[in-house]
């Protein structure tokens, strides 16, 4: 599963994309965070880390194939 990350998020795992083997085919979303977590265990400890697929955001129950377009989406801020 190909993986974007943006802002902390690409900081913390040192890339703009990330390569992340997952065994099942479709994930909800929590347990694809949950994976992510114990390789990234930094990642804990955003105040807010949202995903998206396919361009919008997914909810923790959302179901996530290994072909779809992830993006970890860190808080932002700014003016």
């Amino acid at each position: 599963m190909k993986i974007h990350t943006f802002g902390a998020a690409k900081d913390i795992t040192g890339s703009a994309m990330i390569d992340f083997p997952v065994e099942e085919t479709f994930v909800k979303v929590k347990d694809l965070k949950a994976l992510l977590f114990q390789k990234y265990p930094e990642l804990v400890h955003l105040p807010s880390l949202a995903v998206s697929v396919n361009l919008f955001y997914a909810s923790e129950e959302t179901m996530v194939n290994k072909h779809d377009e992830i993006a970890l989406i860190p808080p932002v801020s700014g003016g």
